[in-house]
């Protein structure tokens, strides 16, 4: 049985709070399928005042809590996250409190697909040196480009995001390989590795890699100098996960001194990235501001995964959608 009890319940009076910007139509989306849920959009907790502590439901980036303000909120059952990662959140709190937590996972597969799809185009066709070229206003065809048919794409995480990427990147000709914790197969991947040997052969093997795994304790500096020293000379690198997950001092060393060609940063362990950091200056090096995962459509998506775990919530039957294992921290 869900935290919000019996069938009975599912028309009964929620606190449900939103620190996620809405919209209208998004609350008239819940009307549809609930009529009598309603939601509560702040622009921060500190807007509830002493109302904090009857906050049954919280819909959330995952941003905007620490270990004294869930305390605070003594009805708490459910959290709703509107982001995959979790990394920011007190989960051991949670888990002591019983608080069911749930995330976005799945709603950033095509937009982060495309992003990584664009900048490997991007790099295969030097369309950055065109484009400087242009407005240098000089034709040169002497710079070479390349295909992407026949590469060898390594993807660090096989979830949703990584599956939905490895679809669209088989189409495009590429070989795709993936890493995850079992080894185990996975639809839309030639091959998958899992370990510190098979990360090896993939580094190893890999044109373009691609970081998608959680963040954890086991993902920290997961690529570090000996990783990136195993890259191809010719390889690049796109981090669309979390700037820890790349040691940063190590992958300006691999940058500047011509270890691997390139990479594209959209994540980093300092966000905003400070305007005196030396990724700045790279010209091997494209970065932008975390927005791989930001589309149109994002909250459109989230919400349905909200009203789906919505009714499991109120009928106390069925199936969470993305419960996060708090020990696991995803």
């Amino acid at each position: 049985m869900g935290p919000g009890g019996t069938e009975s319940s599912t028309h009964r009076r929620l606190n449900v709070v939103s620190t996620v910007p809405l919209k209208t139509k998004h609350g008239e989306r819940v009307k549809q399928v609930f009529p009598g849920v309603e939601i509560r959009t702040v622009q921060g907790l500190e807007e509830m005042g002493n109302d904090l502590a009857e906050i049954e439901v919280l819909i959330t980036y995952g941003m905007d809590l620490d270990d004294r303000r869930v305390e605070e909120m003594k009805s708490l059952r459910w959290i709703q996250v509107f982001s995959a990662g979790v990394d920011r959140m007190p989960l051991a709190t949670l888990d002591r409190r019983g608080i069911v937590v749930t995330n976005a996972r799945g709603v950033h597969g095509p937009q982060m697909a495309e992003h990584a799809l664009g900048i490997m185009l991007m790099h295969s066709r030097r369309l950055l040196e065109f484009a400087r070229l242009q407005r240098e206003r000089v034709w040169d065809r002497r710079i070479r480009v390349d295909e992407l048919g026949g590469k060898v794409l390594g993807v660090l995480g096989t979830g949703a995001i990584a599956q939905d990427l490895a679809t669209r990147s088989r189409a495009l000709g590429l070989t795709v390989w993936g890493h995850n914790r079992s080894g185990r197969a996975v639809d839309g991947f030639d091959r998958v590795f899992s370990g510190k040997d098979g990360l090896d052969q993939l580094l190893a093997g890999a044109d373009y890699l691609v970081v998608l795994v959680p963040f954890t304790p086991q993902t920290r500096g997961m690529i570090g100098e000996a990783e990136l020293r195993r890259m191809k000379s010719t390889a690049f690198l796109i981090n669309m996960a979390r700037g820890g997950i790349v040691d940063e001092l190590a992958l300006l060393q691999a940058l500047t001194e011509g270890w691997i060609a390139g990479a594209a940063l959209d994540v980093f362990e300092q966000e905003p990235l400070p305007p005196d950091h030396p990724f700045w200056g790279l010209e091997n090096c494209l970065l932008t501001p975390h927005v791989s995962g930001v589309s149109p459509y994002y909250n459109d998506r989230a919400l349905e995964i909200f009203l789906r775990n919505l009714k499991v919530y109120l009928s106390g039957a069925g199936e969470w959608v993305n419960r996060v294992d708090s020990r696991k921290g995803y």
